[in-house]
């Protein structure tokens, strides 16, 4: 079964326009995460799915695969889905173009657990850190039965607790890291529009939960972390840093 890796990049961010190209310790952030994507799957399996002339030109000329997309699509899913249709593969595994922190073995972690579960879509998740704020409305949280398959996500900080003498060990958050079947994704951008609560939670994985496709989530590395806004990228840099990285 042949996996790639599709990294969706669109410079029309609505909170931050060009993320894909902004400069993470000297290099352009879509670059790092494509590098990281290199480590597990190897180059020739890491495509970046764009509608932007100036991030297809970075990619390809640090050697990645690039697929043209429109500047339509509703998400970053129904971007992969229209990429889908110009590569030959079996998984595919979506890895954010905001997350430079992310690891390759989870990557591989999470292809595999898809081959494993070929029904079910395969999303991360972490425990929220020390460092990260639980009601920070750019960290959705994740709800899952004991199985861990997802019953429900949202940027409010759930589950909630009524009775203070339980506590949880600690909330989950969404690692986005997800692996699908090209039938899957076929399926949800066929659904032609986001779903309800997909639109109120700006949480496009939901869409799969009114599509009856369980949601299986799997556990990866602490320490991830996204480049939501500008101000974030202090915060990644220095713990880029903390782990060895040198500014370019």
């Amino acid at each position: 079964m042949r996996t790639v890796v599709l990294i969706p990049a669109r410079y029309s961010s609505t909170r931050f326009p060009g993320k894909p190209l902004v400069k993470i310790l000297g290099k352009p952030m879509i670059l790092w995460v494509a590098e990281l994507a290199e480590k597990a799957v190897s180059k020739e399996n890491v495509y970046v799915a764009t509608d932007n002339k100036e991030i297809s030109k970075v990619a390809l000329e640090a050697g990645y695969n690039v697929v043209m997309t429109s500047s339509t699509c509703l998400t970053g899913t129904d971007r992969l889905a229209e990429a889908v249709t110009q590569i030959d593969a079996d998984i595919f595994v979506n890895v954010q173009g905001d997350e430079p922190l992310a690891s390759p073995n989870d990557i591989l972690r999470i292809a595999s657990y898809k081959k494993r579960n070929i029904d079910c879509v395969i999303n991360g998740f972490s425990y929220i850190g020390e460092n990260e704020n639980v009601d920070n409305i750019n960290i959705p949280k994740v709800v899952t039965t004991e199985e861990n398959r997802l019953i429900y996500m949202s940027r409010k900080a759930l589950p909630a607790i009524k009775d203070k003498k339980n506590t949880l060990d600690g909330y989950k958050k969404q690692v986005c890291i997800y692996a699908f079947t090209k039938e899957q994704l076929q399926q949800f951008t066929n659904f032609g529009r986001k779903s309800v609560l997909e639109r109120f939670e700006d949480i496009e994985i939901l869409r799969f939960l009114e599509l009856k496709i369980d949601v299986l989530m799997v556990e990866t590395e602490s320490g991830s972390l996204a480049v939501d806004e500008p101000e974030d990228v202090a915060k990644v840099e220095n713990a880029m840093i903390a782990r060895g990285y040198k500014i370019i």
